[in-house]
């Protein structure tokens, strides 16, 4: 049974739970692991370091360093 099939057949359980306590315990399960999911690794970017890679980008435009949006369609369609 594929990923996509075994979602609906979730939803569908859960559509037609009854049972409180459980789907308590299932929606806290859930909430918990979304919580330790969370990006605790990110470190936002200072403004000097954007204002850098805004410079670095712009001067990469001007000089032709870019890539379209069809360049990067038809790159991947090879993929």
């Amino acid at each position: 049974m594929d990923l996509q099939t075994r979602k609906l057949n979730l939803i569908t359980y859960l559509a037609q739970l009854q049972d409180e306590p459980l789907f308590d315990k299932i929606e806290e399960y859930i909430l918990s692991r979304s919580e330790k999911a969370d990006c605790s690794d990110f470190v936002p970017f200072t403004i000097e370091t954007l204002t850098r890679r805004l410079e670095t980008s712009e001067e990469d435009f001007k000089n032709g360093r870019y890539r379209t949006q069809e360049d990067l369609e038809s790159q991947s369609s090879n993929w």
